[in-house]
């Protein structure tokens, strides 16, 4: 899988935060991770200067380079990043790098900074253009939490994207106890391929808390032909499915008729081929009408299908969910 269909493991969308930087003179460290994408506007100025959609230090006049320490908003294991000099066409840094650390908690500012912090190399120093998106694949294997990003000798980027692996406590969840929610992207869920997604990405409908507005869920184009759209989601890990939550909020007038899911526990079956029609579902929610704007909630309309890994949630014929909660017990 292309490492641009994971999760951004930075999104200010999933927690994500520029704790420090030691230079944001000419634009702030937080638009590192603004989750929408960059913007240009001719003849804005500040008093510092030029308006600029993104993080940029001063002209550096010494040795050395500028850095920004972030904290994931979910920690992982990270594959690659995409660093996005929109923009930024005579004052990008030539290069980046970039370092992670396993922290517990949340670390202050001084502890993050102190010295006998554990930063990994896992990005070595590779050059940047201008104005461009600049993908780096990350070979670490490892669960970070935070991540130190070096620019050289200074300049702007526009955007950060931090895509990975979700790597949930497990342990913590366990002893918590009770109902999870398999389906979340905090626990590790991922949608792996949907029919559609002209209007919202299919990443929105397992995303933290409840859609901003109609963007922030997962919508198909209009359907013109026979069929009907669907996404398959990989559970953060294999459980029984308890409670289900579909959730239409925002989708008042392109909402789907009706909804649907089955699962599968898909041990031994590879990903690409969950697509295929030799795949055994088995019926989780029976085809089942659904309204405007609404929280749907079912329980007792749920038929047992046992321990499953994998869902797929079918809409009919088309239309807009702004959110799916698949609510049960680990296996």
């Amino acid at each position: 899988m292309d490492f641009t269909e994971l999760i951004d493991l930075a999104s200010e969308k999933v927690g994500g935060a520029v704790l420090f930087a030691n230079d944001d003179f000419f634009a702030p460290k937080e638009n590192l991770l603004k989750a929408a994408a960059p913007v240009f506007i001719e003849g804005k100025y500040t008093d510092r200067g030029k308006w600029m959609d993104g993080w940029e230090s001063r002209r550096r006049r010494t040795p050395g380079f500028d850095w920004a320490i972030i904290r994931l908003g979910l920690p992982g294991i990270v594959r690659g990043i995409m660093v996005d000099t929109s923009f930024f066409r005579g004052n990008f840094p030539e290069h980046c790098s970039l370092e992670a650390a396993t922290l517990d908690g949340l670390p202050a500012e001084s502890e993050l900074l102190d010295p006998s912090v554990n930063w990994v190399s896992i990005l070595p120093q590779m050059p940047l253009a201008g104005d461009l998106h600049n993908p780096f694949a990350v070979n670490y294997n490892q669960r970070v939490t935070h991540l130190r990003f070096a620019i050289y000798p200074d300049g702007g980027v526009a955007r950060l994207r931090v895509y990975g692996e979700v790597v949930p406590d497990w342990e913590k969840l366990r002893r918590l106890g009770g109902n999870v929610d398999l389906a979340s992207v905090e626990n590790g869920a991922l949608v792996l391929s949907c029919s559609d997604m002209f209007f919202g990405h299919r990443h929105n409908l397992i995303m933290p808390g409840r859609a901003a507005n109609m963007s922030d869920g997962w919508e198909t184009k209009r359907r013109r032909g026979p069929g009907h759209d669907w996404a398959i989601i990989k559970l953060g890990a294999p459980g029984q499915i308890h409670h289900v939550e579909v959730d239409t909020s925002h989708f008042k007038g392109n909402f789907p008729e009706s909804c649907s899911l089955e699962a599968v526990d898909a041990e031994g079956i590879a990903s690409e081929n969950l697509t295929t029609l030799s795949v055994p579902w088995k019926n989780v929610l029976e085809r089942t009408k659904l309204q405007a704007h609404t929280r749907h909630q079912f329980d007792q309309q749920l038929l047992d299908a046992g321990v499953v890994s994998h869902l797929r949630f079918n809409i009919f014929p088309d239309g807009g969910v702004s959110r799916l909660r698949v609510f049960g017990t680990l296996a």
